[in-house]
């Protein structure tokens, strides 16, 4: 095994072995550590990374369905380094985090929208299942080891929701329900608010049988300009690409928006430039979407602040506004009544 520091293994391996190389760190998480050497960016995946799903979701990105979608992998085959899978990308221009006000919404709605209507019988299989409901179980898995009984307390961050949009968004006759009692843990209201989930949302059953390809971590993050003549933005990041709801991949925005982090304008050009390049999730134009929508952006919203808590917990620190919004949104999640028999999107 390889015992150099992972990142510079990566940059080694990226650049077939020149030992040395310079390269720059993107990302190191739990989730994967991601180098740029040159124009090739290299990627080590979770260490407990499903590996025959990866490979074939890796076939995936690379078939000539996805193109002008899916920003294609420089080789369709997983390698391996210290155990990890591995895979190499182009290099491609993410979004200008400093200039949030030419994020490319109406472009990610026009490539979810693709991807959604990509016909899946013609991809290289077996297509595994979208893991959105696995990462909502993993983000209250890590909760529950983060906290201790007695949890983040409300009483240090969680106000009174009254100024939002409603339990998941402004849907008809969503009416807004009372804050989290003063003092209540904020663990336990996120959890109470997963209750109300039916089980296959919260990755404890199968989900309902059928669903489009669906990318299943959506966020700004997730776009790139892709290299060559047009380049025209793409999506990247297949590790949770699969059958799914369609919704799942709306929902953070939709959650963002229901929560006041995303003004109307944005959203509604998001909207509609997915509802008029033919996506299926959000009904069709000039409808309320929120039937559709609803049960992923509640879904969405306890991931966020399930992960908030436990990272908050993790560093002994106290939710920033943004995090703290998403736990007011579970305050009134958690008011609802469960949602048992609820099926997925069409």
């Amino acid at each position: 095994m390889n015992q150099e520091p992972l990142p510079a293994a990566l940059a080694a391996y990226a650049g077939a072995g020149e030992r040395g190389a310079p390269y720059e760190l993107l990302a190191e998480r739990e989730d994967g550590t991601v180098v740029r050497c040159g124009e090739i960016v290299a990627k080590a995946h979770a260490g407990d990374s499903d590996r025959a799903g990866l490979a074939v979701r890796m076939r995936i990105a690379a078939d000539e369905a996805l193109a002008g979608v899916l920003l294609a992998p420089l080789r369709p085959e997983v390698g391996y380094l210290g155990g990890r899978p591995v895979s190499l990308w182009p290099y491609g221009a993410p979004v200008d985090p400093e200039h949030p006000e030419d994020a490319p919404w109406e472009a990610a709605g026009r490539l979810l929208a693709a991807l959604h209507q990509v016909p899946v019988h013609r991809l290289p299989g077996p297509v595994p299942p979208m893991r959105g409901p696995a990462k909502l179980a993993r983000a209250l898995r890590r909760l529950s080891r983060a906290t201790a009984p007695d949890g983040v307390r409300s009483a240090a961050g969680v106000r009174s929701p009254g100024g939002a949009r409603g339990p998941a968004g402004p849907r008809s006759g969503a009416a807004l329900v009372p804050g989290p009692a003063e003092g209540r843990p904020a663990g336990d209201l996120v959890r109470a608010a997963a209750r109300t989930l039916p089980a296959w949302v919260r990755g404890e059953a199968p989900a309902p049988r059928g669903g489009a390809l669906c990318h299943g971590d959506l966020h700004l993050g997730q776009l790139v300009r892709g290299p060559g003549p047009d380049g025209g933005w793409r999506l990247i990041d297949v590790d949770d690409l699969g059958i799914g709801t369609p919704a799942w991949d709306l929902a953070r925005p939709a959650a963002w928006y229901a929560a006041g982090l995303l003004d109307t304008g944005t959203w509604v050009r998001f909207l509609d430039s997915y509802r008029a390049a033919g996506g299926p999730a959000a009904g069709p134009p000039g409808s309320d979407p929120w039937p559709e929508l609803d049960l992923a952006a509640r879904a969405l919203t306890v991931q966020t602040a399930a992960l908030a808590l436990a990272k908050s917990a993790e560093s002994r620190r106290r939710l920033d506004d943004v995090e703290r919004l998403m736990v007011e949104s579970c305050a009134r999640i958690a008011s609802l009544p469960p949602d048992l028999e609820a099926q997925a999107p069409s």
